[in-house]
């Protein structure tokens, strides 16, 4: 058996399998390639099952999103190592090499993830993940090569193994043995932040993430679902605060949702001044939804909580106010 599994989840998705998968089978001959259905009503695994006899084929039975389809089909992966791959990534020879170097050489850590770069601006970062993700005191997700909205050229900065919070869930590595035991993802989520959640609970056990600037995908990214699309920005705010009910320090947990809370709301009057009523809408159905649901996530929290899970106070004050685009040297300190 293979060290390590690429599981590549796919709904209705015959065009990004034939445009993405041959860099995968070809690039990696260390894995045991897996595509796991979600219950496509396209031909995508007839496609699979006739051009690729190799692949392993895992099919659930229906539409389960992110969280709940990984987590019904790594079921029965038993290979020691598991990469979560989007189906619109393509990767580069070479990929898998030093991350299974990285988790061999450092025992602690049990996320990794590799440099994303943009597959249709392949000189910059992708979105997505970046060279490795952060979140500040309110919970705002951000990343080394993106903050906001502002992506970075890749000229080499970020080349290192360091410590990160989060990795991206276009191309995540994480051990069986910690992926199993933390329940895998939250199916409550669906789809969006459950990576970060994730990694949130993971570091509350002790365990570290790396980004690994060896390994290089590309990411299509917004293939699955639009940036600007309405029930995107209604799982990212949804998701969001409930992860940092679960995952939050008690004594910091209901200030810190108030103030996270009173920034969604300047969020939602943006939206509405940008002309974007929708999605000021999706932003008030995920407040709804979290007040509805508020009682189920305070009874999922396990006690260890620490205090340095943020990187920076309000990465939104450092990016409106102090006009701080780009992940720069003051950020260049220790998670631990």
């Amino acid at each position: 058996m293979n060290t390590i599994a690429v599981v590549i989840l796919n709904w209705n998705g015959r065009a990004l399998l034939e445009q993405f998968l041959p860099s995968v089978t070809k690039y990696s001959p260390e894995a045991t390639v897996y595509v796991a259905d979600n219950a496509s009503t396209d031909d995508s695994i007839a496609f699979v099952k006739a051009n690729y006899p190799d692949v392993k084929i895992i099919q659930n039975t229906g539409n389960y999103g992110y969280a709940k389809g990984y987590n019904l089909a790594l079921e029965g992966v038993e290979e020691e190592l598991y990469c979560l791959l989007n189906s619109d990534v393509e990767v580069t020879e070479g990929w898998l090499a030093p991350v299974l170097d990285l988790f061999e050489r450092d025992p602690e850590t049990a996320i990794i993830q590799p440099k994303l770069l943009d597959f249709k601006n392949k000189t910059h970062f992708e979105y997505a993940g970046a060279a490795g993700g952060f979140i500040d005191k309110y919970g705002f997700p951000f990343c080394r090569g993106r903050i906001m909205d502002t992506v970075e050229q890749d000229n080499g900065q970020y080349n290192d193994e360091t410590e990160i919070f989060w990795a991206s869930g276009a191309c995540f590595f994480i051990r069986k043995n910690v992926y199993r035991e933390l329940g895998g993802f939250d199916q409550d989520f669906f789809a969006h932040q459950e990576e970060i959640d994730l990694c949130w609970r993971a570091f509350n056990h002790n365990y570290k993430a790396r980004f690994c600037y060896k390994s290089v995908v590309y990411h299509v990214g917004g293939a699955t679902l639009d940036s600007q699309n309405p029930k995107k920005t209604y799982l990212n705010f949804r998701n969001s605060l409930w992860m940092m009910i679960k995952n939050l320090p008690a004594h910091k947990m209901l200030p810190v949702l108030f103030i996270r809370m009173c920034l969604d709301g300047v969020a939602g009057v943006r939206f509405l001044l940008q002309g974007k009523p929708a999605l000021l809408w999706a932003v008030l159905k995920a407040h709804f939804n979290f007040y509805l649901r508020f009682f189920h996530f305070l009874n999922t929290r396990k006690s260890n909580k620490y205090e340095n899970y943020y990187k920076t106070k309000s990465i939104v004050y450092k990016y409106f106010v102090k006009n701080g685009k780009v992940f720069d040297s003051q950020f260049n300190n220790s998670l631990s």
